[in-house]
């Protein structure tokens, strides 16, 4: 059984930073504008949109990605098309060092390209401003990769998956998943259900962290039918009164949901057929065509109208491409993008009808702090226009909200239903999230529930530390019989995308998706002494040794050698025309790899070992049976004879020298000694000078074999 037991608290001593959960506002940190969220746990980074505030231009626009390495990021997931969420995309993409993946839904993807291309050509800056160009636009989105709802993805250990968040066309939360801690982005969501939307729908199961928007903080929304009541009432009576009315809406959102609304409305009153009903927007033509694509992602009113008649084939509005098409006289309905007035056509006819009583503003979604639909808001008595000069606002301006966000009831009811021990507010004004953020806790306080609410700024980061208790899971073959109780488990470990699980090796290929192979592993060491000594020494150590010659394509080419073999796994071979050198080979494995430490460490001391001294003396009578061997020896005791010899000349002066019976003659003031290097004995026939010589000779013999007592019984 696999499972993990969380626990988080930012006040606790962190012992491993790899178990902190980073979420940090790079933009809608108690703002509305600009969203992007940075995630970063066990290694993995995530970005939640990216957009720019409207209320700015150039780099000012942007989220603070200098806060954040882009070439960390290894996903972006965006979750809707306004330019709030989505507009800083090809910025991040093709101006940057990202090289991370990108996901949107395919309504997402299929409006991102138009709507941002429009944002770029309406957008009243200089070149020198502009965050990115036309080509990176269209370089971005070759890179995007579109996914549907209930789609899991899932990119090196990072697991994701779009659900429907109403709000727009394709808008999707996100539900993440890393190394068993869950977080649910919604993005701006709806979970109301309109004329064309469905509502936003709930994940199903356990969620850790809850990120989500605040934009309305504690405001209740109108009842629907109401306000569209309220609605098309208040067009009635400005267009009734000779007016004009003007209604700044995003391109693509609301505006289809207005459009409904008004088409219905003026198909149910025929005195207003005179008035024309305009939506101005290149986009129109060209993204309405995505929204009759995916009809099958709205709800069943619509596709049940759908099945007999296009409902996005509006019989009493009229799509308007530029001002040039527009003869501006008498009353007439224009929606008109950008939606807060920033610039382009919604600017230029709100500048040209302000001083008009009789013409009316009516602004139907949420307006960003320090936009001019904003400002309007207030009523002021004059505005200033984009050329500098001041003109006064006499037109009436009403405020009805057809924004596809939650309000306080529909955002807490939703909490209360995701059950997560951490909420942290997004995409709200200060003062709104403050708002919201006192209600859930006066709510969850009176129910003696343990839910923290986070409401951080810009750059601050919300530190969570998600302790995991790591449990493995056995498969394959291991887990084909159920263990008793103490009983060992031999298998590998296989850590994948933070699941552990135990296999037999025979299991490796199939479930684990790993390839078995042998290393054979190999070593050259210096070696100057003869194998024979090279064999004793690995004998004391190891015990038998087995000897045998050099095979053809043994890595000695046609060269002779011998090999010996300690413990039946590491090779020692040793050639007898080359290098002074042995060469070790084994299979590579931990075992084998200690043994092969053992026999180079057993090598390397042969040579400062004093039982190297090796005695080739009469005691070791025995035949090794080796010509090698035999040659060796020899030299041995050729090269004892003359040490022995240098040693005695350096004491008494000139000697003989008989090599053939391994005798040294002393002469030395008349008296004489003869040397039996052999047995390290003297023989004179003047007593007290044979003395003399058996006392050095026995200190020669220390010196040359301070150990040949023993070695002489180990042979």
């Amino acid at each position: 059984m696999a499972g993990i037991k969380r626990k988080a608290d930012m006040e606790i001593p962190i012992t491993d930073e790899n178990d902190i959960l980073r979420v940090t506002c790079l933009g809608g940190g108690q703002e509305v504008g600009r969203s992007s969220i940075l995630l970063e746990y066990k290694g993995k980074t995530i970005l939640l949109d990216a957009g720019i505030h409207p209320a700015y231009n150039g780099l000012a626009s942007l989220p603070f990605f200098d806060e954040m390495d882009p070439a960390s990021i290894d996903v972006l997931l965006v979750t809707h098309f306004h330019v709030d969420h989505a507009a800083s995309v090809p910025y991040i993409m093709e101006r940057t060092t990202f090289k991370g993946r990108v996901f949107m839904t395919h309504p997402t993807k299929a409006i991102y390209k138009w709507l941002l291309s429009d944002y770029l050509r309406v957008s009243n800056i200089g070149d020198e401003d502009q965050l990115y160009s036309e080509e990176d636009l269209l370089n971005s989105f070759q890179r995007i990769e579109a996914i549907d709802y209930h789609q899991q993805v899932e990119v090196e250990g990072i697991k994701f998956t779009g659900y429907n968040a109403g709000h727009v066309l394709g808008a999707a939360m996100f539900l993440i998943e890393i190394a068993g801690v869950k977080i649910l982005y919604t993005g701006d969501y709806s979970r109301e259900e309109d004329r064309h939307l469905m509502a936003a729908e709930k994940p199903e199961g356990a969620v850790d962290v809850l990120i989500t928007e605040s934009t309305y903080g504690v405001q209740s929304h109108e009842p629907r039918l109401a306000k569209e009541t309220r609605f098309t009432s208040l067009i009635h009576d400005i267009v009734g009164r000779g007016g004009r009315c003007l209604m700044p809406v995003f391109a693509l959102g609301r505006a289809q949901e207005l459009l409904l609304i008004l088409d219905e409305y003026w198909e149910a009153h025929p005195e207003l057929d005179s008035i024309p009903i305009y939506y101005a927007s290149s986009l129109a033509k060209r993204c309405m065509a995505v929204y009759q694509t995916y009809i099958n992602m709205m709800n069943a009113r619509i596709r049940k109208q759908f099945a007999i008649s296009n409902p996005f084939v509006f019989k009493h509005i009229s799509n308007l491409k530029n001002v040039e098409q527009f003869e501006d006289s008498g009353p007439c309905v224009m929606m008109a993008s950008p939606g807060m007035l920033q610039n382009g056509l919604s600017r230029e006819l709100f500048e040209r009808w302000a001083p008009d009583k009789k013409n009316g503003l009516v602004i139907t979604g949420y307006c960003v702090e320090n936009t001019l639909a904003r400002q309007a808001m207030n009523e002021p008595s004059e505005f200033q226009a984009m050329d500098g000069r001041k003109v006064p606002l006499k037109m009436s301006v009403d405020y009805i909200s057809f924004s596809a966000h939650v309000d306080f009831t529909q955002n807490s009811q939703f909490i209360d239903d995701v059950k997560a021990p951490h909420v942290i507010l997004v995409h709200g004004e200060a003062n709104a999230m403050y708002r919201l953020k006192s209600a859930l806790q006066s709510k969850y306080s009176e129910r003696e529930e343990n839910i923290t609410i986070y409401t951080p700024k810009n750059c601050d980061t919300v530190r969570l530390h998600f302790r995991g208790e790591k449990m493995a899971k056995t498969i394959g073959r291991l887990a084909a019989k159920y263990p008793t109780e103490n009983q060992p488990l031999n298998g590998v470990l296989v850590v994948k995308d933070f699941q552990l699980n135990i296999m037999s090796p025979e299991d490796l290929n199939e479930l684990g998706g790993l390839i078995t192979t042998v290393i054979t592993q190999r070593q050259v060491v210096p070696f100057n002494a003869g194998i024979g000594l090279l064999k004793w020494h690995l004998e004391m150590m190891f015990g038998a040794i087995s000897e045998t010659e050099l095979a053809e394509g043994d890595g000695a080419g046609n060269q002779q050698g011998t090999v010996l073999r300690v413990f039946d796994t590491i090779d020692v071979k040793k050639l007898i025309s080359g290098p002074n050198q042995v060469i070790l080979e084994w299979v590579g494995n931990a075992m084998n790899d200690m043994v092969a430490d053992s026999v180079l460490a057993v090598i390397l001391s042969i040579d400062s070992s004093p039982a190297s001294v090796k005695a080739s003396s009469q005691a070791c009578s025995h035949s090794h049976g080796s010509s090698n061997e035999k040659v060796d020896k020899a030299e041995d005791i050729k090269s004892e004879f003359l040490d022995i010899a240098s040693f005695l000349e350096a004491q008494f002066g000139d000697v003989e020298l008989d090599e053939d019976d391994n005798k040294i003659t002393i002469n030395m003031d008349g008296v004489t000694a003869v040397v039996d290097t052999m047995k390290f004995a003297a023989e004179s026939d003047n007593e007290a000078f044979k003395k003399r010589v058996t006392e050095i000779m026995e200190r020669v013999k220390m010196a040359i074999k301070p150990v040949s007592d023993i070695y002489e019984i180990a042979l």
